[in-house]
């Protein structure tokens, strides 16, 4: 019946009159009534409904979707709310982060400049300062020795390589010069003694240049990393320390009085991080000192006796060096064999 209702609908002209009102042309009211019934049966726009049957009939089966977008709306705007306040509390513990960042540079930036311009005060500790001072002066000078010994073993390695080279030409020219077989042999042998002796002390160095490199760059490096991070904590402690003594001597109502004891709980833990900091510094210069000497006694005794026998011509004492202080030359078969060798 519907769909003939609605084909009759879709031909039918309505025309207006000059009123604005509707009127058909040679059809009773039945037609009107049926639209009226279709257009009251129909589906509602607004809450579409799951219907079985067709229009018109029973209410049953009919599943109104309003419940069911209901129900996923409700664990949806669940689960939302649950992702938005964790979102949420990232957020206020970033933003959180972000701020005391920001009051802690402020406040060590305004410290520092009060310093370098003359107007703050800053805690000194002049016998640990000497310390530090004596000790970076040190580590300039002993990079100065460790770049002279690196310079020393290029050289002396290329003049070994230039006697390994040299041996071979004496030798080749013993066979080939009969006339000459004597000379150029002991030349040769005299090139193939240097070299091995010159190896013997290349081992020697390269092991007083590793031990160097080690307490430059490993032992002293550490304690300045401390040095640094005990420095960063004695701007804090100052900056923090500027900004008690500011608001003490401010007004004493109430909000001031909160601020100043959230200053003095920042202040104590400033103070316990740079008391302690000092105390690790202090401890590390001296075990540095220590390790210091015993290490340099023992690579410059061994440097000395290494040179001492080279340029001697000592060979016994050149290897007994080496065993004395338990130094390693490369075995054969580790590389392509040398000169010495293959002979």
């Amino acid at each position: 019946m519907t769909d003939s209702i609605m084909s009759k609908a879709a031909t039918m002209e309505i025309p207006i009159n000059s009123n604005g009102d509707s009127r058909t042309l040679g059809e009773d009211d039945g037609l009107e009534q049926d639209l009226q019934q279709v257009m009251v049966s129909g589906p509602n726009l607004n809450e579409t409904s799951i219907v079985s049957g067709g229009y018109g009939g029973t209410t049953e089966g009919i599943i109104p979707t309003s419940s069911i977008k209901g129900s996923s709306m409700h664990h949806s705007s669940s689960s939302s709310a649950m992702a938005e306040e964790a979102t949420r509390g990232v957020a206020v513990e970033k933003f959180d982060m972000m701020k005391k960042w920001s009051m802690n540079t402020y406040k060590c930036t305004k410290q520092m400049i009060s310093e370098r311009f003359g107007r703050g005060s800053r805690t000194v500790d002049l016998e640990l300062e000497a310390q530090i001072e004596v000790l970076r002066d040190t580590k300039r000078k002993y990079e100065n020795v460790l770049r002279l010994a690196r310079a020393l073993t290029n050289h002396f390695y290329s003049m070994v390589q230039t006697q390994h080279a040299l041996g071979d030409t004496f030798a080749d020219l013993s066979q080939k010069s009969p006339e000459l077989r004597d000379e150029f042999g002991y030349n040769a042998e005299t090139q193939k003694l240097l070299c091995k002796n010159g190896e013997t002390l290349l081992g020697a160095i390269n092991f007083f240049v590793s031990s160097i490199n080690t307490l430059v760059n490993k032992t002293m490096e550490d304690t300045l990393m401390t040095i640094k991070m005990y420095e960063n904590a004695r701007l804090e402690y100052d900056a923090y320390r500027a900004d008690l003594e500011e608001l003490n001597m401010g007004p004493r109502d109430a909000v001031t009085m909160a601020r100043i004891d959230a200053a003095q709980q920042q202040y104590q833990v400033q103070k316990d991080k740079y008391e302690r900091l000092r105390s690790d510094v202090t401890i590390k210069l001296k075990f540095l000192e220590e390790n210091k000497v015993k290490v340099m006694h023992k690579q410059l005794l061994l440097f000395h006796n290494a040179i001492s026998a080279y340029f001697a011509g000592n060979q016994q004492q050149l290897e007994q060096t080496l065993k004395q202080f338990n130094i390693k030359l490369k075995p054969p078969g580790d590389d392509k064999p040398s000169w010495l060798e293959e002979q």
